[in-house]
């Protein structure tokens, strides 16, 4: 499990496999100068409920991974997630894509 450390202030843990996609959707928006909101549900142990923070070109941000072995991406996620990051509500995590068949 890696983390995402915003503003040295927010720290949250996420797979190795969504950090990777995450920060790949993040650093292209954040590139271009784009200002966002990224919302993610909480896990039970720390209460269960949501958090959501605006990520803006001009705040520290950190991916630091657990494994040492890069992941394959999934171009489709990586897209879905992009399309979440354009929309109004923001970037969410929304479940990976399986293979078409």
């Amino acid at each position: 499990m890696g983390k995402m450390i915003y503003d040295a202030d927010v720290s949250v843990t996420f797979d190795d496999r969504v950090l990777a996609h995450l920060q790949q959707v993040i650093g292209a928006k954040l590139r271009r100068g784009e200002a966002f909101y990224f919302g993610w549900k909480d896990d039970p142990r720390s209460g269960d409920g949501r958090t959501t923070i605006w990520l803006h070109p001009a705040m520290s941000l950190r991916f630091k991974y657990a494994g040492s072995v890069p992941v394959e991406l999934n171009r489709a996620w990586l897209d879905a997630l992009a399309i979440s990051a354009d929309s109004n509500q923001g970037l969410v995590l929304v479940p990976e894509p399986g293979p078409r068949s």
